[in-house]
């Protein structure tokens, strides 16, 4: 049983633009906590685009927020409106900005209680752009018994040879068997990255920012959506959920949580959770003792803050936010 994730670093396309929707985001609940945001950003050879839905009394300087990520080099354009009055009827009683389907993990197999291949993948990355913070992308690859069979890494600006050491270097810091491959830039050293080279697009690196493959997503993008939009603050909420319930019983090896709502609905349609001991049983349970409503879970989780733009940075779990702990 093999099992593969992916990593990428927060100069990759992708994560720029999350970055980006994520930080226009957090610069109008610094003025307003009430902002009704779902701002998308698109990027690429010389232009990036800013459109979607703006509801708050902050004024903010888009293309200011833009080039303090990305610098002066690129053409801004922003489309930009109020949001759907059908829409904010339902969310202004206090009902699911949306329906949907939210999943959230936990499991035992590392201190950030999320999947051992994601988990790897991610600290590799981590290690890389410490080095060269730069577009690059990790995969690392684990066999049954955890053990590392196979790293996968890409940088641009750095020499093949330059990054097959420093993966060489930080496996030997893993109690771990030896890697069987190591694939460092194997199409070749590049030089050309980040929007030059590619666009980019919010919410395109969905497994990256839940638990990697292996686990189901619910569906939504998080990035450039306030906490009305239970796509995100319901996924949080899930997560809280399946790390409570790991901590809470002796001999759990992993939960799935999955929450689904109906726009304009406060309470879920469903609530349940999925555990699996270290014996490999499962058996389901139902989810009490928490305030599932979107105002519930922004109240607990304190979601009218803003600390968004670093959950676009490296994933959305398991980097000690509040629905980690």
């Amino acid at each position: 049983m093999l099992k593969t994730a992916e990593c990428v670093t927060p100069r990759h396309p992708d994560k720029i633009c999350d970055r980006i929707s994520d930080a226009i985001l957090d610069a109008c609940l610094e003025q307003d906590p009430n902002s009704r945001v779902a701002i998308e950003t698109m990027g690429g050879h010389n232009l990036i685009t800013i459109t979607g839905e703006l509801t708050t009394n902050a004024y903010v300087d888009i293309p200011t927020i833009v080039r303090s990520i990305v610098g002066d080099k690129y053409g801004i354009q922003t489309n930009i409106v109020k949001q759907s009055p059908f829409i904010s009827q339902g969310v202004d009683d206090g009902g699911a900005g949306d329906q949907g389907i939210m999943v959230g993990y936990a499991c035992n197999e590392n201190e950030d209680m999320i999947p051992q291949e994601l988990y790897l993948a991610r600290k590799l990355c981590k290690y890389l752009y410490k080095i060269w913070p730069l577009d690059g992308k990790t995969q690392i690859t684990i066999d049954e018994n955890n053990e590392i069979t196979t790293v996968v890494a890409s940088f641009c600006g750095v020499e093949s040879k330059m990054i097959k050491y420093e993966i060489e270097r930080w496996l030997r810091e893993l109690p771990l068997a030896p890697v069987y491959k190591i694939y460092a830039n194997p199409a070749g050293d590049w030089d050309m990255g980040g929007f030059d080279a590619d666009t980019g697009l919010t919410g395109r690196k969905l497994a990256v920012d839940n638990y990697g493959p292996q686990i189901p997503i619910g569906g939504g993008a998080f990035s450039g959506k306030d906490s009305t939009k239970v796509d995100r603050s319901g996924a949080y909420m899930a997560r809280k959920i399946a790390v409570d319930l790991l901590k809470g019983s002796n001999g759990v090896k992993e939960v799935i949580v999955k929450l689904a709502y109906s726009i304009g609905v406060a309470e879920p349609v469903m609530a349940t959770a999925l555990i699996t001991d270290n014996e490999g049983g499962f058996y389901p349970m139902g989810i009490n003792g928490y305030d599932l409503t979107p105002k519930g879970i922004i109240k607990f989780l304190d979601l009218k803050t803003p600390i968004f733009e670093k959950t676009a940075e490296w994933g959305h779990f398991g980097n000690k936010f509040n629905w980690d702990k």
